[in-house]
């Protein structure tokens, strides 16, 4: 159970953060504008927070009426009806930035649900509908934005997770939609450098935010199929897993590499953030792992001089 701890999806190698402040990058006395999706709570709430107090006018999406109305009450911000499912409001708010008049310096693709439990025994439904979200989402959001973004040279950054590197028991169909974003990320920013937009992929690890209390009755379901099945003890742990979220530290972190990744000279490919060693200790092992996997037992194999030569020049073009 506490090796599964670490597979809990967070709606991201470095533990600090570097920040910059928005006269720094600026290059012209006009503000910029981001959208931010998913911005009425958690991780979405703290980057649009984030971002207005450096400067950002934020277009921050919500889907309830109080949530876009408390968002509007922020300084530099403006609540507009967005459900990244709904093709009607994302035109709609393509026009509300229009009309703003500020351009659109970046996207951040945050919003996020989560679907726990083996994949046996997952309805069809509930995974059309996950990914739906996470990974169409962030798909129609950019799509519907290109025009401005190739206009300003911008910036997409999308919220994946360290289970888009990692997967596990009773996480496969959050992971899936995670490894799709991380395709999704990179396949974006070798499309779009001729544009002169960069694409940005966050990955955090536990911070607190709503998916948890948001993902509890679809746990509470999930445990109901499983009874009298092996799963179901460990999905009763699941149940008590999904409600730790509020204790889990505020995902400044995570804002503050959305920040740099908005306005970096240099933006990185990948910031993953985490709270805790033993979470970074676990991605960075399973990518390793993978390498192994892939390198083992075939014709064109590596050997252990190659394999480190290859990551120090890795190691060399991130520097």
């Amino acid at each position: 159970m506490r090796r599964m701890r670490w597979l809990l999806p967070a709606l991201f190698l470095s533990v600090t953060t570097p920040t910059l402040t928005i006269a720094a990058q600026q290059a012209t006395s006009a503000q910029r504008a981001v959208l931010v999706t998913g911005a009425s709570s958690g991780i979405g709430r703290r980057i649009t927070e984030t971002l207005a107090k450096q400067g950002l006018f934020v277009y921050a999406g919500a889907r309830k009426a109080e949530d876009i109305a408390e968002l509007s009450r922020i300084p530099n911000v403006q609540g507009v009806r967005l459900d990244v499912t709904v093709p009607s409001e994302i035109a709609a708010a393509v026009e509300t930035v229009r009309r703003g008049g500020r351009g659109l310096h970046g996207v951040v693709n945050n919003a996020g649900v989560a679907v726990v439990g083996p994949l046996i025994e997952i309805e069809e439904r509930e995974l059309t509908a996950l990914f739906d979200v996470n990974t169409f989402g962030p798909y129609r959001i950019t799509k519907a934005f290109a025009p401005l973004l190739i206009e300003s040279k911008g910036r997409v950054v999308t919220i994946s997770s360290i289970s888009g590197i990692l997967s596990g028991p009773f996480f496969g169909a959050y992971s899936m939609s995670k490894h799709a974003v991380e395709a999704f990320g990179d396949a974006l920013g070798a499309e779009m450098a001729r544009y002169g937009v960069t694409s940005s992929l966050i990955e955090p690890g536990n911070y607190r935010s709503e998916i948890g209390r948001n993902t509890m009755a679809q746990v509470e379901a999930a445990l109901a199929r499983t009874a009298g099945t092996p799963f179901e003890t460990q999905m009763r742990g699941m149940l008590t897993a999904m409600g730790q979220y509020d204790n889990y530290p505020e995902p400044d972190s995570v804002a503050a590499a959305a920040a740099h990744a908005l306005l970096a000279p240099e933006p990185r490919m990948r910031y993953m953030v985490v709270p805790a060693a033993r979470q970074a200790e676990v991605t960075i092992r399973k990518a390793i792992d993978e390498l192994v996997q892939l390198n083992g037992g075939h014709e064109f194999s590596y050997d252990r001089a190659t394999l480190v030569k290859m990551l120090d020049e890795a190691l060399a073009r991130v520097k």
